[in-house]
C-alpha cells in the first residue's frame, strides 16, 4: 500500500498498545464510520436527489459495510472517509484542499484513482488546462512527501509495490466474476478487453453525459473565460424536457454525478471485486439510481435493486448466480444512469410565416 496507509495505521498501532487493544480499535472505526455517514449525508443534502427514506438503508440495511468498519477494520473505509471530505470541499468551492484531501486519500489505497477520470474532468471544465495543472500539482507534490522516505531509499519498489496496476488477484476471493472458468479470469487478454471496455465507457461519458456544452469537448482545454457560454433557449420545448423522463443536473449534483459515475465505470470493468471492495461504491449508490427522475410506482425498483446488490455481497462464498446477478444490476444503473441524463433534445424552432400574425385583441 502507499505511504499514507502506512503512517494511519501506524498511529492506530501504537493508539492500541501495539495493536493489543483491538476493542478501542473498533471504537475508532465506529467512530470514522459516523463521521463517514455524515459526510455522505453532507454531500446528499446539497444535491437534494435522493429521498430521506434511502438514507434509512445506508445507515441500517448493510451487514458487509458494518463488518468492513468495526469488524475488519480495513483501510478501504478509510480512504473512502477522506474521499467523501474532499467532495465535501469541491462542492463548497475549496477545489484545492480538495485536491490535497483526495491526493491523501490515494495514498491510503490506490481505488481512490477511480475517480481521477471524473475529477481530471471537472478540473479542466472549472479551469482550463493552465488553470488545472497547478491543482494536479498539488496531488502529485503531496504523494512525493508522504513517500519520500521510502522514495530515498527503494524508489522502483516503493512505486511498483504501492501501485501495483498489474497485480493478480484471486479467484477464490472473487465477487464479480465467480461465473467466468478460472483460467479465463486469470487472462491477461480478458484484463485487456475490461480495461478497453472501462476506457470506452469512461469516453461516452465524458463525451455525452458529463460534458453538456454544444462546444467540443476539446474546449474543455480553453480557459473558462474563453469559452462560449451559449445556454439554450428558455422555450417551451425545454421546459417541457425538464419536465419528462429526463433531469438537468445543478451544478452541486453534476460535480457529484462526474465524480460517482467515473468510480461506478471503474467498479464495473474492475477486474475483480473482493468483499471489502463493496465500501468503494455502496454510499454512492442511492446517488446513482436516484440521480435521475424516478416516478412513484419507479421507487420500488430501485429499492428492490439495492436489495439485490446487498444480498450479492453477502453471498459467502460468491456463486454463479451471485455474481450474474451482481452484474445484471450494474448493468441495469448504468442504463438508466445513460439513458436518464441525456441530453435536451433539439428545440424546433417553426419557420416564420410570410403572413404576419393577426394580433388579438387583448395584444390590442
Amino acid at each position: 500500500y502507499p505511504a499514507g496507509f502506512v503512517y494511519i495505521f501506524l498511529g492506530l498501532y501504537y493508539a492500541t498498545g501495539h495493536g493489543t487493544d483491538i476493542r478501542l480499535a473498533q471504537y475508532l472505526f465506529a467512530g470514522l464510520y459516523l463521521l463517514n455517514l455524515l459526510l455522505v449525508f453532507r454531500i446528499y443534502c446539497r444535491t437534494n436527489k435522493v429521498p430521506p427514506y434511502v438514507f434509512f438503508f445506508m445507515c441500517c440495511a448493510s451487514y458487509r459495510i458494518h463488518s468492513i468498519f468495526v469488524l475488519r477494520l480495513f483501510n478501504d473505509p478509510v480512504a473512502m472517509a477522506i474521499l467523501f471530505l474532499a467532495i465535501n470541499l469541491f462542492l463548497e468551492e475549496h477545489w484545492s484542499w480538495g485536491c490535497l484531501f483526495f491526493s491523501l486519500a490515494v495514498s491510503v489505497k490506490m481505488n481512490i484513482l477511480l475517480f481521477a477520470p471524473g475529477l481530471l474532468f471537472l478540473l479542466l471544465q472549472r479551469f482550463g488546462l493552465l488553470g488545472g495543472i497547478p491543482k494536479l500539482c498539488i496531488c502529485a507534490l503531496l504523494q512525493v512527501v508522504l513517500g519520500l522516505p521510502f522514495l530515498m531509499v527503494n524508489p522502483m519498489g516503493y512505486l511498483t509495490r504501492s501501485f501495483d496496476l498489474g497485480r493478480q488477484f484471486q479467484f477464490k476471493w472473487t465477487v464479480n466474476w465467480r461465473f467466468l472458468p478460472e483460467e479465463v479470469f486469470h487472462n491477461r487478454a480478458f484484463h485487456a478487453t475490461l480495461l478497453l471496455a472501462h476506457l470506452t465507457g469512461l469516453g461516452l461519458f465524458a463525451l455525452h453525459r458529463w460534458h453538456r456544452s454544444k462546444e467540443s469537448i476539446l474546449a474543455l482545454l480553453k480557459d473558462p473565460a474563453e469559452r462560449k457560454h451559449a445556454s439554450p433557449p428558455l422555450t417551451a420545448n425545454n421546459i417541457l424536457w425538464q419536465a419528462s423522463c429526463v433531469c438537468p443536473l445543478n451544478a452541486s449534483a453534476q460535480i457529484v454525478f462526474v465524480l460517482f459515475s467515473s468510480n461506478f465505470l471503474g467498479i464495473c470493468c474492475s477486474r475483480s471485486l473482493h468483499y471489502q471492495f463493496y465500501v468503494w461504491y455502496f454510499h454512492t449508490l442511492p446517488y446513482l439510481l436516484w440521480c435521475t427522475p424516478t416516478a412513484k410506482l419507479a421507487h420500488m425498483p430501485k429499492v428492490l435493486l439495492l436489495g439485490v446488490i446487498e444480498l450479492c455481497w453477502n453471498t459467502y462464498p460468491s456463486t454463479v448466480c451471485s455474481s450474474l446477478s451482481l452484474h445484471i444490476c450494474h448493468g441495469l444503473v448504468l442504463l438508466q444512469l445513460w439513458y436518464g441524463t441525456a441530453p435536451p433534445p433539439v428545440p424546433h424552432t417553426p419557420a416564420p410565416s410570410r403572413r404576419p400574425a393577426a394580433i388579438s385583441k387583448k395584444a390590442q
